[in-house]
């Protein structure tokens, strides 16, 4: 009797052909948008903050912080 499971060259299937294809397809998207979203928010975090205080603290009253205030007084 014959192992099913011999070692030697296997015929393709279509089960590994969709599951290779599924693979580099996502791996392509991964490689696409990544240094989009690497880049982007880096550049406007740090340019829109202001220099923190010498001696500590950090509270200031940006236009975040009243529009946060007005939305709970109402």
């Amino acid at each position: 009797m014959q192992d099913s499971q011999s070692a030697g060259p296997q015929p393709a299937s279509r089960r590994g052909f969709f599951l290779g294809a599924a693979s580099v397809g996502a791996a392509a998207a991964a490689v696409t948008v990544l240094p989009k979203v690497v880049e982007t928010p880096a550049a406007t975090a740090t340019s829109a903050l202001p220099p923190p205080p010498e001696k500590g603290g950090g509270y200031s009253l940006s236009e975040h912080v009243k529009r946060y205030y007005q939305s709970t007084s109402a």
